[in-house]
């Protein structure tokens, strides 16, 4: 295990020139087919065909001959490497070099630093920031002490993190954590423990782990009756598998803080006996211990929910909560049943939110035994207890919500309700989003754990939006571009304008006093694009680029590039594409590489999804990704980004 950790330490802490020394010693042992740690002519032809490269014959062997500097007739170590800078020549680079280099040799201080300002639209831009970068980036002693950047250093420049699409200000903790937790969306798991489809797919920690470990704080526990008295978590009625209660609540207190300090919440959807909720109580309190949030903060009556920052490495339940009446009877109402089939028709319970001590168990025993005998379906007090700032309760109208309902009541919505509320009364579902949390989730109709795009929540401030994590597509890489940023600390703050319970914001129809900009994006190139669908052997990808904006319905648009026939390696497109946006602040990008397929659909290549405001200016790269958000690195596309603001203040 330490041998491992220090591998990955290893990689994850590499700069760019380190990775790129790495890929090509791995390109190098691939096309080396007899070992001998040489590359014969016909071992670089496979090596080109490998790497996705279909070129000219004649012109790869003159390459070959200007590297083989020894004229073995083989190319070694060094020689290899001067192959591949021949064979990856970037003459858009170039281009773009030599159009702000005075002798097309260097890049003096003054003619970066105006580079910097012009093209990259670096703000409050300075000598130190261009001296900062030409130190970082620049690979010879002596460049550094005349303070100038080769070529070399330019393009080690543009594909850095400094140099990334994904402005590296949004990627530590940005934002004021200091609000209240209804200000924030969070990330959201909806049946966590499933690793597969919701029919017979199989339950594991594991799915807690990953959920966890990529930044998510709302975790959904479904419970059920076990054998032994102990509780089980499935989902229910169906063939999946169980797993125990007692360890997933182990799995969360060992994971709850690995990626994040910011709160946990475990969403329970509870549907034991009377017995096994007192031993699910017991697992909390003595598994979490001080992580555990069993009571108000400081012991005072909160007039808001707590932030972020107060709830600290805390987990707190979400779940039904009792209030004990003068005369300790438990009332419960007539549970709504959910059109979805979701477990998560929620009880409602007249009540106020106490902060007393509950009475003697025993006396409480008594009492519950002689009105409902145990039914399964009253809630154990114990259990209840520790429900402190997220009550759930049943949605009735948005005018119910505000007459008898409080801040630390949350409801849940299925997919198909919040989207029709978002169309018939989107106004009021914003506002009602600004003073209560609301938790959406997906379709009981959706039995292959397939995903909604979460972005139609979002734009009605919706905060928790739970997403089947385990499966991948292009609705998780919305949900994974979105948490990327603030530290992917899985909290991100809502625009002012979803936090503002007088807000005239309707998602359906933005109207002033929003900006609109306008979106020009040069599509110029793309670096070894891997070939990702290995049944179509002995072929070379003929790739394009699609882009897509996601946000408000208004602004929801995709255009792409033509497609540059068998060159996954270096090829060049040159086109710019024009989005106009109404509503930037809830915009989301996505950048997609297809292998263009005459016959059949195009194959997905690699993505990029980002949020809009933590978008960079300026010539880009963009570090594409897998369907399951894993790097493919070296693979990227080279951009330019320009954005303008909408001086018609035509919103409508």
């Amino acid at each position: 295990m330490r041998g491992l950790h220090l591998l990955v330490d290893l990689v994850t802490s590499m700069d760019h020139q380190e990775r790129l020394d790495q890929w090509l010693s791995d390109w190098f042992q691939r096309g080396d087919k007899n070992q001998d740690g040489k590359m014969s002519f016909q071992e670089v032809q496979r090596l080109l065909h490998l790497m996705n490269v279909e070129m000219d014959q004649e012109y790869a062997f003159s390459l070959f001959q200007a590297a083989d500097t020894s004229q073995s007739g083989t190319l070694e170590g060094e020689e290899f490497v001067q192959f591949y800078k021949a064979l990856t020549k970037r003459a858009e680079v170039q281009e773009l070099f030599e159009s702000f280099s005075a002798d097309g040799q260097k890049l003096t201080l003054l003619e970066f630093l105006d580079f910097l300002r012009e093209e990259q639209k670096e703000r409050d831009c300075t000598s130190e920031l261009a001296l900062e970068l030409i130190d970082r980036y620049e690979p010879s002693d002596s460049g550094k002490l005349r303070h100038v950047l080769s070529m070399d250093g330019f393009l080690s420049y543009l594909c850095s993190k400094d140099g990334d699409i994904f402005n590296p200000d949004c990627l530590p903790i940005y934002q004021d954590m200091t609000q209240p937790l209804n200000h924030y969306f969070i990330c959201s798991s909806h049946n966590t423990y499933l690793v597969g489809d919701q029919l017979c797919g199989q339950s594991s920690v594991e799915g807690y782990i990953r959920a966890l470990k990529r930044g998510c704080r709302c975790v959904e526990v479904d419970v059920w009756d076990g054998p032994s008295g102990e509780p089980v978590v499935y989902h229910g009625h169906t063939l999946t598998s169980r797993i125990l209660f007692k360890d997933v609540v182990a799995t969360v207190a060992q994971y709850a803080f690995q990626t994040s300090d910011y709160p946990v919440i475990l969403s329970l959807e509870t549907h034991c006996s009377w017995e096994q909720q007192q031993t699910m109580a017991r697992h909390l309190t003595e598994i979490l211990g001080e992580q555990l949030l069993s009571t108000t903060l400081d012991g005072v009556l909160p007039t808001q929910l707590p932030s972020p920052e107060e709830l600290r490495r805390k987990i707190l339940v979400k779940g039904k909560k009792l209030t004990l009446e003068e005369d300790l009877e438990y009332e419960e109402e007539e549970v709504e049943p959910e059109l979805e089939g979701e477990h998560e028709s929620e009880l409602a319970l007249e009540s106020q939110f106490e902060t007393e001590p509950e009475p003697e168990p025993q006396e409480q025993n008594l009492q519950i035994k002689d009105k409902k005998k145990k039914s399964k379906n009253i809630l154990c007090p114990a259990l209840s207890s520790l429900v402190i700032y997220l009550k759930s309760v049943s949605f009735r109208s948005f005018t119910h919500s505000k007459e008898h309902y409080h801040f630390y009541e949350i409801s849940s919505f299925s997919e198909t309700k919040a989207k029709r509320l978002i169309k018939e009364a989107g106004n009021e579902f914003v506002q009602h989003n600004t003073w209560q949390l609301s938790r959406v989730y997906p379709s009981g109709l959706r039995t292959d754990s397939s995903n909604y795009n979460p972005q139609e929540l979002w734009n009605a401030g919706c905060q928790m939006v739970a997403m089947n994590m385990q499966t991948a597509g292009l609705e998780m890489d919305i949900c994974d571009g979105h948490f990327r940023q603030n530290g992917g600390c899985g909290y991100v703050l809502k625009p002012d304008f979803l936090r503002d319970n007088q807000s005239s914001f309707h998602p359906e129809r933005p109207i002033s006093p929003f900006k609109a900009q306008t979106l020009l994006i040069q599509v110029i190139s793309g670096q070894q694009l891997p070939k990702l669908n290995k049944t179509k052997e002995g072929s070379i990808v003929d790739p394009l680029v699609k882009v897509q904006i996601f946000g408000v319905r208004l602004d929801t648009a995709r255009q792409e590039t033509n497609y540059v026939e068998n060159n996954g390696f270096n090829p060049y497109w040159g086109q710019t594409l024009c989005f106009r946006v109404l509503v930037p602040e809830l915009a989301m990008l996505r950048f997609v590489v297809m292998d263009y397929d005459w016959k059949s659909r195009n194959d997905f290549i690699g993505q990029y999804t980002l949020p809009w405001t933590c978008m960079q200016q300026g010539y880009r790269h963009i570090h594409l990704l897998s369907k399951d958000g894993i790097s493919l690195c070296p693979a990227s596309i080279f951009v330019y980004i320009c954005i303008r603001e909408d001086l018609e203040g035509d919103e409508s």
